[in-house]
């Protein structure tokens, strides 16, 4: 890959640019092949220092706070899109002016702030609904929107057809790193239960969770997907995934600080899977490592742990080649959506330095953390 990850500081994140424009390119063609809006979900990667190369192929951000939106529109300058659980009032008159679209969760938050989004006088805000067709293919309940009694969208019992003067579209959010195909079922549950009220809209938001930019990923079917409703309701079509965008464009390095001997090697690293790749213990899942496989492949065998006090702290286990020594530095992949915008400070432990790579200019070092970040934090 030619980018030297001995060179860099740890724990350091580095996202390769090739790989998200490579990313980028697909993303922009299925817009380009379908007439459909794909938006930048900041919820899964909020690295700004790209937005300006992000903006080049994708229509503008969704976000899911004011924060979100803020840094969208300061950042990328494009379309900002808005959907919370609900919204905080003291913060909803500066959301506005950020937003050009807002989707609210249930009727009752549409009523409280309708008035406000009316009377704005600066710009147009369009508004939607968010629907939650009670059918999902996540098995993972944590990362399912409609498992039973979630929060999150109106059910069909519970949807008011005579409140929707003034909503532009309806929104959906039912996957979770899933392929086309899981769309397509999707769409039709959707458009059974919520069909007549697609009639009455500008558009329809497919939410995110595509796995747009896998390499099994079927494109074809996600046209076919987003033709559907097009093409029966006359209706404009966003998407707005978050990890399709970074999927496999980002890296963690992490140094091993010792080695110690309980049952079998463990590897204490500078990078915590709690404070650094926290869903690793939320989801569970075991990154790739380069150079690193399985028992059957390699002979030394280690546990890697954080450097924190809690127990858990635990990575996984993974062989090398050759043995583990401190000073060695180990190259975690996929590492750039989900890291980044969920790491934390527990314990004190630094969070990592953010770099970018491209051809022409090698290594970037964007930004490193110091005590001063820690402290600001907490008073």
């Amino acid at each position: 890959m030619n980018i030297d990850f001995a060179s860099l500081p740890t724990p350091c994140y580095i996202v390769d640019e090739r790989l998200l424009r490579k990313n980028l390119e697909i993303l922009h063609s299925v817009q380009e092949r379908t007439g459909c809006s794909i938006l930048l979900a900041l919820k899964g990667f909020s690295m700004h220092s790209v937005f300006p190369l992000v903006g080049q192929y994708l229509k503008g951000v969704t976000s899911s706070s004011l924060f979100e939106a803020r840094l969208g529109f300061e950042k990328m300058g494009k379309e900002v899109h808005a959907y919370a659980p609900a919204y905080i009032e003291e913060e909803f008159d500066e959301l506005i002016k950020y937003c050009d679209h807002i989707v609210f969760n249930s009727f009752d938050q549409w009523r409280k702030f309708k008035d406000k989004v009316k009377n704005n006088s600066s710009k147009k805000i369009e508004c939607g609904i968010r629907v939650n067709p009670e059918y999902s293919e996540i098995s993972t309940a944590i990362y399912n929107p409609c498992y039973k009694n979630s929060r999150l969208g109106v059910t069909l019992s519970n949807f008011k057809p005579d409140e929707l003067d003034g909503i532009d579209g309806l929104h959906f959010h039912t996957m979770c790193e899933q392929n086309s195909d899981t769309l397509l079922r999707t769409i039709k549950v959707v458009d059974e239960k919520f069909g007549e009220f697609i009639k009455r809209m500008k558009w329809v938001n497919l939410g995110g969770g595509h796995h747009i930019t896998r390499p099994d990923y079927d494109i074809e079917t996600l046209i076919r997907s987003i033709l559907y409703f097009k093409d029966k309701y006359g209706v404009d079509i966003y998407l707005e995934p978050g990890e399709a965008i970074a999927l496999n464009t980002g890296f963690l390095v992490a140094k091993v600080l010792d080695i110690v001997d309980n049952g079998m090697k463990i590897a204490i690293l500078d990078a915590s899977a709690a404070c650094h790749m926290p869903d690793v213990l939320e989801m569970p899942y075991r990154p790739n490592i380069i150079d690193a496989g399985s028992p059957d492949e390699y002979p030394f065998t280690y546990r890697l742990g954080g450097n924190t006090c809690l127990a858990g702290d635990v990575i996984g286990d993974y062989s090398f080649k050759q043995p583990l020594k401190p000073g060695d530095k180990l190259v975690f992949c996929d590492m750039a959506h989900y890291t980044m915008v969920k790491n934390n400070t527990f314990n004190g432990v630094n969070l990592p330095s953010i770099a970018l790579f491209n051809e022409e200019e090698g290594i970037k070092i964007i930004r490193q953390f110091k005590y001063e970040d820690f402290k600001n934090r907490l008073s």
